[in-house]
């Protein structure tokens, strides 16, 4: 993991960094281009397609016994298997306690429908852009 990432993730559990691995593997697998930003104050790394708050799609944040998976559009994702959590406006999430629930295949679905929106003209795409941490 890239040195920033780290900073992040060390002062979390050996679990909590290992399911924030196997998250953002799961973000940059689907996302290859993905502008990667990492937020101290907030304890959160975030992904999208630029670096401004409107062009962010994901977002990992990891607490004490889980990581949280941040979905920017969440409200508008089909979820037939029910993992989406949340009231706000617009931002639900998914979270993972275990390996195992890092690993589900609705998780997977989920992160590339919400690749798919961003990428989908008309739904805030920002071209090519390159990975930054």
């Amino acid at each position: 993991m890239d040195a920033e990432v780290d900073r992040l993730l060390i002062r979390h559990t050996p679990i909590v960094r290992e399911i924030a691995a196997r998250v953002r593997r799961l973000i940059l697998e689907a996302m290859p281009g993905a502008v990667e930003q990492v937020d101290p104050p907030d304890g959160l790394i975030a992904y999208g397609t630029g670096p401004r708050l409107g062009e962010q799609v994901l977002a990992i944040a990891p607490h004490a016994n889980h990581v949280n998976l941040q979905f920017a559009d969440g409200v508008d994702l089909a979820d037939p298997a029910g993992l989406l959590e949340g009231t706000g406006k617009r931002v639900r999430h998914v979270k993972s306690r275990t390996l195992e629930d890092a690993e589900r295949p609705a998780l997977g679905e989920l992160i590339a429908q919400a690749v798919a929106r961003r990428r989908t003209p008309g739904k805030g795409t920002a071209g090519n852009p390159s990975r930054r941490t």
